[in-house]
């Protein structure tokens, strides 16, 4: 009875492990490939239950099918005009043909050696084709970033997918740095284009305050001519009803006015400071010395 018992959990316990080996679960975010004797004979992509050949007839291998990033080293270029600089990219990916992966290259962090190769060769190519201050410049119409990277992008995309199964989705530009042997250079250039647009800003600024002081000074003189000639008008008129008023008031009283434009030309004349030597018959002072005036 007991070598029953015994011989009833071997035969469950085999049929467990038995059917454990040839049921599997493929979750969404992978694929699965079933290879027979190290051979893919079946790329399973479609999440849920599925079955196979026990080992070691037909093996299991799962690979990540979500967007995957890889940050390689950064690596140092020689730029058209023959300047040294250090590059830092990321590059987003993921696996399109799972079969062509598993023979290429079979692992992720071979992916990634081939992925840094097939980067640092693009990124080689473009910045050959392309000075300096494409990448770093004062001016904005001068840079090229998104261009280079569209570039890399490109030919990296079109290799991984021919040759490893890989999809690049983008490889972008994280840093530039300079070697520390050129810094000093790039920097001395980079402050002489800023004193030059300096000047450059400086010319166009003086030449536009003669421009504006010219048109100010026009006007100031036309404004200027104009109020003179308003000013001579109203003394003219002023000068005119003057004399009108004189005549009249002459005319009305002529000794009366005779006596108020004398007594005007001593007020004007003759002061606690003034000293005046004249004769007795002089008309200034007969109103002091006859108490009249003539008439």
């Amino acid at each position: 009875m007991k070598r029953k018992i015994i011989l009833g959990f071997l035969i469950a316990g085999l049929l467990i492990i038995f059917i454990g080996s040839i049921f599997f679960q493929v979750d969404e975010t992978e694929f699965a490939i079933i290879t027979q004797f190290g051979k893919p004979v079946r790329v399973i992509e479609t999440a849920g239950l599925h079955i196979k050949w026990p080992d070691p007839v037909q093996s299991l291998r799962r690979f990540d099918r979500r967007l995957l990033l890889f940050d390689p080293e950064p690596s140092e270029y020689l730029t058209e005009d023959k300047k040294n600089i250090l590059v830092d990219v990321y590059m987003g990916w993921r696996i399109s043909e799972p079969r062509k992966f598993l023979e290429a290259v079979k692992e992720r962090p071979v992916a990634e050696i081939f992925l840094a190769d097939i980067t640092s060769a693009a990124m080689g190519a473009a910045l050959g084709n392309y000075p300096l201050s494409a990448l770093i410049s004062t001016d904005p119409e001068q840079i090229k970033v998104d261009e280079i990277m569209e570039n890399v992008t490109g030919k990296c995309r079109q290799r991984a997918e021919a040759e490893y199964g890989i999809h690049v989705l983008e490889v972008r530009l994280k840093r530039l740095n300079l070697p520390d042997q050129n810094k000093e250079s790039v920097f001395q250039r980079m402050r002489t284009e800023r004193e030059r647009m300096a000047k450059k800003y400086r010319s166009e600024g003086e030449e536009e305050a003669m421009k504006i002081r010219a048109e100010a000074d026009k006007e100031s003189r036309a404004i200027l001519s104009e109020a003179y000639e308003e000013a001579q008008k109203i003394i003219g008129q002023g000068e005119a009803e003057a004399t009108r008023i004189y005549a009249a008031a002459h005319n009305r009283n002529p000794r009366f006015y005779k006596l108020m434009r004398t007594l005007e030309s001593y007020r004007k004349v003759l002061n606690e400071k003034t000293t005046v030597v004249l004769s007795t018959d002089s008309e200034l002072l007969e109103l002091l010395t006859e108490g009249k005036v003539k008439e």
